[in-house]
């Protein structure tokens, strides 16, 4: 899997990012994953501003597994696992840089494509398909 994915590697943990308890707070996670679908949408489909994305986010998840502390060094691993009619999923990992068998969390999120002008949702277009099939595990 490790060849179709998008690895982002220049993050490290920022003083914002812990809370009281001295780790990452549970929804700075769901941000390093939005670091990474950026990342995806920028070297994949060439899409820098967010009002081009072609999709809504309808869902995420994440497991947490290991503690993120203040100062740790990590990798975040993207790609898509499951592919429908007008939606797919990104898959997230989160990992300690250069030691990716460290697993910090894994998550998922449902992306629908949309057509904002008309305010629907819309297929799944071939370009589309044919831009990130290399990234996928199934489709």
């Amino acid at each position: 899997m490790e060849n179709h994915q998008i690895i982002v590697d220049d993050l490290t943990v920022r003083f914002r990012d812990v809370d009281a308890m001295g780790h990452v707070n549970n929804a700075v996670f769901l941000t390093y994953f939005e670091e990474g679908r950026s990342a995806f949408l920028a070297r994949v489909l060439e899409i820098v501003d967010p009002s081009e994305y072609p999709f809504i986010l309808a869902r995420i998840s994440c497991d947490y597994i290991t503690p993120l502390k203040l100062g740790d060094r990590i990798a975040i691993q993207v790609w898509i696992g499951r592919v429908g009619k007008k939606s797919f999923v990104f898959k997230y990992r989160i990992v300690k840089r250069g030691d990716p068998d460290t697993i910090y969390a894994a998550g998922e999120s449902t992306m629908v494509l949309f057509d904002y002008k008309e305010n629907r949702t819309v297929p799944i277009s071939p370009a589309f398909l044919e831009r990130v099939q290399a990234y996928c595990e199934e489709l």
